[in-house]
């Protein structure tokens, strides 16, 4: 059981440290500029409210020599290094050189409630025929979706991961069962930690207090990880069970192979049958 516990919480522990991170709005060979609903998305905390439609407004500029083709624009989500909605719109147009051209979409993100809620880091791209980006603006969406969505779930089951792994390091401590060797120990406690800050970071989000952007979730999880490792570190050696007592039977001695074992046998008084 804390085998697939501590893989569970390897998973959610991976997704943070091996994601790669937005790009920036400056990626790609065009200038972008985004309003959502008549409110620039730079620098800024979007509502997003998936029963109403939305108003998409992009600006892209061309400061090159050629032209460029855009086929579609692209709405995502991301949290914790994975994607938890991506809105794809075809909708081809074409920058001139040294050109600028202004586009207004109308997005449709019913399905958004069930599949994020609270504050995620978004972005919208310009994406070419082979799906490239041309060009990027990054902004953080506060999304009025559904607890039971999607990024919910995820929240809840690293929330029972983690209190599962606490259980079992703690009753592996209360039983005595845990290694002699600190670092051992320490290990032990580790997942326990990592989820604890995974929990930590969904929990701000869901909150809609602090964004899970890269440059916080990924102290909490480690600062996390590094106070569980560090109480198991600490904890006490365990107490070995003590030795059972040796018994004695009268006459004999200690049965550890050291007293005398001579077996002593009565022999039968004989009759004297002569006549």
């Amino acid at each position: 059981m804390g085998r697939v516990i501590a893989a569970g919480v390897a998973l959610g522990l991976c997704a943070v440290l091996l994601g790669a991170p937005p790009a920036s709005a400056e990626s790609g060979s065009l200038g972008l500029q985004v309003s959502i609903d008549d409110r620039p998305i730079a620098d800024a905390t979007v509502p997003i409210d998936p029963a109403s439609q939305v108003k998409l407004e992009v600006v892209a500029t061309n400061t090159g020599n050629a032209p460029v083709k855009v086929r579609s624009v692209r709405v995502s989500g991301v949290a914790l290094a994975l994607t938890f909605f991506a809105y794809d719109t075809t909708a081809p147009f074409e920058v001139p050189a040294r050109g600028k051209v202004s586009r207004t979409f109308v997005l449709d993100l019913g399905d958004l409630s069930g599949q994020a809620t609270g504050l995620l880091p978004s972005s919208v791209e310009l994406l070419d025929a082979g799906r490239a980006t041309l060009g990027e603006a990054t902004t953080v969406a506060d999304v009025r979706g559904s607890f039971w969505s999607v990024y919910g779930v995820f929240g809840l089951a690293m929330l029972v991961l983690t209190i599962l792994a606490w259980l079992t390091a703690l009753l592996a401590l209360a039983r005595h069962r845990l290694a002699a060797n600190r670092w051992r120990r320490g290990l032990r406690f580790l997942p326990a930690g990592f989820g604890t800050g995974l929990v930590a970071v969904i929990t701000l989000s869901v909150l809609r207090l602090v964004p899970p952007e890269p440059a916080i979730e990924i102290p909490v999880v480690l600062g996390a990880a590094a106070i569980a490792f560090l109480l198991g570190y600490l904890t006490p050696n365990p107490v070995k069970p003590a030795p059972e007592p040796a018994y004695e039977t009268p006459g004999e001695g200690p049965r550890d192979g050291t007293g005398d074992q001579t077996v002593r046998m009565r022999v039968p008084a004989t009759r004297d049958r002569t006549r």
